[in-house]
């Protein structure tokens, strides 16, 4: 008799991962408006998830572009943290990385978690030490980037570890992705520019308000966050894949109060889980979690990770997600009754000054108080909130309020 197919074994047919090659490649890449000919696209597919890497080669191909496939292999992180010495760890290759970003022109990350428990067991000292290693090569792609010269953007591949992790089938996981990046209608890119010009209307309007501070209330929190000259809200524009939250990187000086978010936090081979942080001066001034401490308190070792570098909202009735997915590409963009909130501590996004960032010098930014770090790590609440902005005028104005923008109607 054949053997039945287990319930970790299901993989969306060809024509789907076609399609979810087409919104990466044709929408995602130049800022929405897909990948042109001659252009360099790196792919960073995990092993598990080659038979997207196919589809994003071919759709790369007949776009006339130059596609740099690199499958990495899953499983390998262990052993290396478990092996690797203090050399190792701090290792950067300065002079590859370096003709790497003069070489690329597009960057397409896939991201498959196949044992998000992975390195629990490994020093998050270590984990934390290679990774800041990596920060001049960040540094090189957001200067290119902020020259309009590179662009990026970021999937999901579904694995049965995280189905497991939310208690979901992994197909019914699949079907989260499959919902949320509209790879169930006839042509997803013209979903996407659908939604991309919805997004556009809000942030006209939220980029319209001169905002000088935001108050954030809740069971869960109340805080209040100083929102800086030149800021604008970003959102949308192909940058990840599904993307329906509105940010923006708030002058960190001004953040006061405190959040517990309700989400765990997946990162580093690790969970975080019941964050708690508490801010004075912009500062977290204290840290808590009831699973993942050691690994909270390692982050915020590392220079100036100890400040706030984006706050994000996500209005519900744009977002088809509808179950946390234990990844934060997903869960910073539910859907639920309340939408979502998440903050970032560590770097800032030079994309939400508003001016031209190419002017601006490190101690120009610094001065205007968007934050430098190595440490990004977003961590998101889905309980009730109430946003207020405060103008500068010192007019209140409800932004928020239900899980959605109160401006805006469609």
């Amino acid at each position: 008799m054949p053997r039945a197919k287990s319930a970790d074994s299901y993989q969306p047919p060809i024509q789907l991962l076609r399609k979810y090659a087409e919104v990466l490649v044709l929408y995602a890449l130049n800022g929405g408006q897909g990948v042109k000919a001659g252009e360099v696209v790196e792919c960073v597919v995990p092993d598990v998830a080659k038979p997207l890497a196919l589809q994003l080669q071919n759709v790369l191909l007949e776009a006339g572009a130059h596609p740099m496939i690199r499958l990495m292999p899953t499983g390998f992180d262990k052993d290396f943290f478990t092996l690797a010495n203090a050399d190792q760890l701090r290792f950067f290759p300065e002079k590859y990385l370096r003709t790497k970003v003069e070489l690329l022109d597009h960057h397409i990350g896939v991201l498959a978690d196949v044992d998000p428990y992975d390195l629990k067991e490994v020093d998050p000292e270590k984990i934390i030490m290679a990774r800041d290693a990596k920060k001049g090569y960040r540094e090189w792609l957001v200067d290119k980037e902020t020259h309009g010269k590179f662009t990026w953007t970021l999937a999901l591949w579904g694995v049965p570890a995280k189905a497991k992790a939310v208690g979901l089938t992994l197909e019914a996981y699949w079907d989260q992705i499959i919902q949320a990046c509209f790879l169930d209608t006839p042509d997803p890119v013209t979903e996407w520019k659908r939604i991309s010009a919805m997004q556009e209307e809000i942030k006209q309007e939220l980029n319209s308000w001169p905002i000088e501070w935001l108050e954030v209330k809740g069971d869960d929190m109340d805080l209040k966050v100083k929102l800086g000259e030149d800021r604008i809200w970003q959102g949308g524009s192909g940058r990840n894949i599904p993307s329906f939250e509105f940010f923006t990187s708030p002058d960190w000086r001004g953040t006061e109060g405190w959040i517990k978010f309700n989400q765990p936090v997946y990162r580093y081979g690790q969970v975080m889980a019941d964050v708690r942080l508490e801010f004075h001066n912009g500062l977290v001034t204290k840290a808590t979690a009831s699973q993942g401490q050691a690994l909270l308190d390692q982050m915020f070792k590392s220079p100036h990770a100890d400040k706030v570098g984006e706050f994000s909202l996500t209005d519900r009735r744009m977002s088809r997600i509808t179950h946390v997915m234990a990844e934060t590409l997903f869960d910073e963009n539910i859907s639920g009754p309340f939408g979502n909130m998440h903050l970032a501590v560590g770097m800032a996004y030079k994309d939400c000054y508003r001016g031209d960032a190419t002017k601006l010098t490190k101690e120009d930014w610094l001065a205007k108080g968007f934050n430098d770090s190595a440490e990004h790590t977003d961590i998101v609440t889905t309980t009730d909130r109430t946003v207020t902005a405060i103008l500068k005028s010192g007019e209140r104005r409800e932004l928020y309020r239900d899980g959605q923008f109160v401006f805006y109607q469609p």
